[in-house]
């Protein structure tokens, strides 16, 4: 679980980053954050000029920020990686690939999204890393993998399935326990255990409220986009519309 101190430290590195860019008058990037962190640094530097937010293409969910040198800096040291694979004999997952990475003694700031789509493995990451990985990730369970940098700037899809629920409200600890199918007091314990985000960051407040469209991610049960409100019953319980990523 993150700590208070742990989300000023990012924060004081990136606006670090920021401070010799500007004195410096130079290009400046950290490395791939987290959902949750991007989530924070967006909000801290929201009125900053020179600053993009960049994962290699728009939807992307972990991003750098770039502090930039003028209003004509389009640079980003983002790069693709892109393997054919054969799924006829075993499905490579999400999991293989990080465990491969984690195995290389990875940091995960040195990489940002990757996934499997048909026949091929697509990950971004910088131009360094990305030569590394061309030259050592050649493994992935017990398939045979070979990367090589790409032009494409493919773009991932992500799929979700519908769900609707009944909810006394619209409490966090409410759409917890009916989401994941447990009691009040679980879902309360689950908050308090730093297990829930919403849009990314840790909550801390059962009380706060469920807004529409915002994303609750619970862990060990999945990530849900609340959509609104479809109906009332004559007792005063909500319908609620999510839509939950497979």
């Amino acid at each position: 679980m993150k700590t208070a101190t742990s989300d000023r430290g990012i924060l004081v590195r990136l606006k670090d980053l920021q401070d010799r860019s500007y004195r410096q008058g130079i290009h400046a990037e950290s490395g791939f954050l987290s959902e949750e962190d991007t989530s924070k640094a967006m909000h801290a530097f929201s009125g900053s000029a020179f600053v993009r937010f960049d994962g290699g293409y728009p939807e992307a969910r972990k991003k750098k920020v770039i502090f930039l040198r003028d209003e004509d800096d389009e640079e980003a040291d983002i790069v693709c990686l892109k393997a054919e694979i054969d799924q006829r004999f075993r499905t490579l997952t999400h999991s293989d690939i990080l465990g491969a990475l984690m195995h290389l003694q990875i940091e995960r700031e040195s990489f940002g999204d990757f996934w499997v789509e048909d026949r091929y493995i697509y990950l971004y990451t910088t131009s360094t890393m990305g030569r590394f990985l061309r030259d050592h990730l050649i493994r992935i369970g017990n398939a045979s993998v070979s990367f090589e940098i790409t032009d494409e700037h493919p773009v991932q899809e992500f799929h979700y399935k519908e769900i609707n629920v009944v909810l006394a409200s619209v409490r966090l600890d409410v759409v917890v326990s009916a989401l994941a199918h447990i009691s009040r007091s679980q879902a309360k314990q689950m908050i308090r255990q730093g297990l829930v985000q919403v849009d990314h960051v840790t909550l801390v407040d059962a009380d706060e409220v469920c807004n529409n469209n915002c994303t609750v991610s619970i862990r060990g049960t999945g990530r849900f986009q609340y959509v609104g409100q479809t109906y009332t019953t004559r007792k005063g319980k909500i319908g609620a519309k999510f839509l939950q990523s497979i």
